[in-house]
């Protein structure tokens, strides 16, 4: 079983026919008053442990997800759970709404969101408590800032290999906090600008957080990603094409499933890290999180077309 503790929330995708930098002055920063047109909005079922379980189902992979929700849910996890995935360690707050996500893209594809927690205020753990057996993972995305300081701290205690994913609350977060998360994890796992700031925050440098963690990734979007491991060489990953680029959101979370299957399979971590790019590459093709598809046979084809002969998995 993939454990998965992260945001549940509804998803208002919004485009931008322009790019952000030619209507942001650095030098008025100190006095930002600016309005984007937008020439499309969509709203999708989406979050961090939402999208991350939509992929690892497609990949036919059992999950389980801890999180809290609103009154508004309904409809979405029905769709979760007839998808296989599990919900029991979804608790839903009655008097408030599910976290919401606005997410507006310009044509470089930068992003800028704002994120509504509402019920994501209440931590799922310990109210909802994780039964693992030797051979799960789990995986602490960004979520209610007590669950990604309390779920790592019980996997350490129950011998269970993680990835901490700290994200978009790397901020609210804090220093402490995200060294307590990140302490023995098996990967951190973040985007270029977000392990900066993890350093930053932590006063830990990419040296000295790989001796807290076991693999430190980095990605980079369309220029793929890298694998850092203590005295080792950092291994590049390129991005795999995707045709055509209709949206980058999900991306991130595409990976992280194809990344988890392949170690929950028992392979090794660059062909993990193989099997997220292949993943993010389906995800980027569609317009919103939850909507790319692939079978087995597609995955396949896309993955050696780009590495070569791609293993069975488990």
């Amino acid at each position: 079983m993939i454990h998965l503790s992260g945001s549940l929330a509804f998803d208002r995708i919004m485009t931008f026919p322009g790019h952000f930098e030619e209507h942001i002055l650095p030098e008025k920063l100190h006095f930002l008053n600016v309005s984007f047109p937008i020439d499309r909005l969509e709203e999708k079922m989406g979050g961090t442990a939402g999208n991350i379980a939509y992929t690892l189902a497609l990949f036919k992979e059992r999950s389980a997800i801890y999180s809290t929700v609103g009154k508004d849910f309904m409809n979405y996890g029905r769709r979760l759970s007839s998808m296989g995935i599990d919900l029991n360690g979804v608790n839903i707050d009655e008097n408030d709404f599910t976290a919401c996500c606005y997410i507006m893209t310009d044509q470089s594809s930068n992003q800028i969101n704002a994120f509504s927690p509402s019920a994501m205020k209440t931590p799922a753990f310990p109210g909802k408590t994780p039964v693992v057996a030797e051979g799960d993972w789990g995986l602490v995305a960004p979520g209610n800032v007590d669950d990604m300081v309390n779920f790592p701290a019980f996997y350490r205690e129950h011998g269970i290999p993680y990835i901490f994913d700290p994200g978009q609350q790397i901020t609210v977060l804090g220093g402490d906090q995200l060294i307590s998360g990140l302490t023995g994890a098996y990967v951190l796992i973040g985007n270029d600008y977000e392990v900066e700031r993890i350093e930053k925050m932590t006063g830990l440098s990419r040296e000295e957080l790989l001796e807290r963690v076991e693999y430190l990734i980095i990605t980079f979007g369309a220029k793929g990603s890298t694998i850092l491991h203590k005295g080792v060489k950092p291994y590049d990953i390129p991005a795999v094409p995707a045709d055509p680029v209709s949206d980058p959101t999900g991306a991130g979370d595409a990976y992280r499933s194809g990344l988890l299957k392949g170690l929950h399979s028992g392979m090794g971590m660059a062909f993990s890290a193989r099997l997220g790019t292949v993943a993010a590459s389906f995800c980027v093709e569609q317009y919103g999180t939850q909507l790319h598809q692939f079978t087995q046979e597609e995955f396949r084809q896309r993955y050696e077309s780009v590495f070569g002969p791609m293993p069975v998995l488990n």
